[in-house]
């Protein structure tokens, strides 16, 4: 029988660790013990990352649950140990190593993997905290400051993420009481059969203009038509290229959204396409795009947008995955500006795969407008 390359590649890579860890450890219980360790992580990531691929709900959630909160311990203990390594060959480099330092090490790495993996898991599994932000916007009308955009993204419903996670996040973005709330994409992982249920909380959302929803990558790999016409079901609007004009206190303010960057991959009929939602929109009135990869900045900042909010990065969420963000998206985190246009790009308010969040926390982002002269 042949391994699956994801079998074959954990393999590889928990053979490196063990290598590098277990002959340095001082006694042969601890060896022992950390090779059984790696033995069961090498064996339950894969198993976890491919459950749903040959089991049902519940057992699929049940393991992909210990094959992901492996995954996190793993990711922590190869960073790790590689960085080791570079700091026992500067050692051998400069011929001045301490006696103990391949054993003081291996086990400072396996206790910071350790203590990495927990302080994580209540970082990823933590209710998001509310991260207000003051967005100054060009010519916004006076009428419109301090109008509050309150948005989640990449929640990340499936094997670990329920009914329960999501109602917390409801009830904290309620008691905001927004003008509008923003659900910048990546809701869901898995199909509305599966899922509609620990979706449902969703309904209870009340914005003072309405909740808007925008597609993201996973809801193409999680049945994208399913999705929109749920959660229009539940009262949400789904912005496909395409925009709202909102009045609020006697001024007004263009909404618009526009579908993943990659959606045409998975249906040519949903090209993402920033222009087209501006089309028939008034002149002379502030512009707001919801978009959730940030790399759609370029188009919507030529397409005459005054903000782009966008999600997708998780803010890196944890190492070493923060090390490849920058790599495909030019903003991970935070308010930042392209021309005339402002981008807020959203940490997250769930987590994807390992549920593990470090120096990277979720987020509620509320965001007010105001004007900068």
């Amino acid at each position: 029988m042949t391994l699956p390359p994801v079998a074959l590649v954990s393999v590889a890579l928990h053979l490196y660790i063990g290598a590098r860890l277990v002959p340095a450890l001082p006694s042969l219980p601890a060896g022992v013990a950390v090779s059984a360790l790696l033995v069961a992580s090498a064996v339950l990531v894969p198993a976890g990352l491919m459950a749903r691929r040959y089991l049902q709900p519940p057992a699929a959630d049940r393991l992909t649950w210990v094959g992901m909160l492996f995954m996190g311990l793993f990711s922590s203990l190869f960073v790790l140990t590689f960085l080791r390594d570079l700091l026992l060959l500067g050692f051998a480099i400069a011929g001045d190593a301490p006696a103990d330092l391949r054993a003081d090490s291996a086990i400072v790495v396996l206790l910071l993997a350790l203590g990495l993996t927990a302080l994580g898991y209540f970082n990823a599994r933590r209710t998001a905290a509310v991260r207000r932000v003051q967005v100054p916007l060009p010519s916004l009308d006076p009428a419109l400051a301090g109008f509050r955009i309150v948005q989640i993204s990449d929640i990340h419903v499936g094997p670990t993420i329920k009914q329960d996670y999501l109602q917390a996040i409801v009830e904290r973005v309620n008691a905001l009481d927004p003008d509008v709330i923003a659900i910048t994409g990546d809701l869901v992982d898995g199909s509305v059969p599966e899922l509609a249920r620990h979706v449902a909380p969703l309904a209870g959302l009340r914005a003072r203009h309405g909740v808007y929803f925008v597609t993201g990558n996973h809801e193409y790999y999680s049945g994208v038509h399913g999705w929109v016409a749920e959660l229009q079901r539940l009262g949400i609007r789904v912005l496909h290229n395409e925009h709202v004009v909102l009045s609020h206190d006697g001024a007004s303010l263009v909404l618009a959204g526009v579908t993943d960057y990659t959606a045409h991959l998975f249906d040519p009929a949903h090209r993402s396409d920033p222009a087209a939602a501006l089309a028939g929109a008034p002149e002379g009135v502030t512009r707001v795009l919801l978009a959730h990869q940030p790399r759609t900045a370029p188009a919507a900042a030529l397409a005459g947008f005054d903000l782009q909010i966008s999600g997708h990065t998780h803010g890196g969420q944890f190492l070493p995955w923060s090390l490849f963000v920058p790599l495909q998206q030019p903003y991970v985190a935070g308010l930042h500006q392209l021309g005339r246009m402002r981008i807020y790009v959203s940490r997250g308010t769930g987590y994807w795969g390992p549920p593990k969040r470090v120096a990277a926390p979720s987020e509620i982002s509320e965001l007010l407008l105001a004007a900068s002269g």
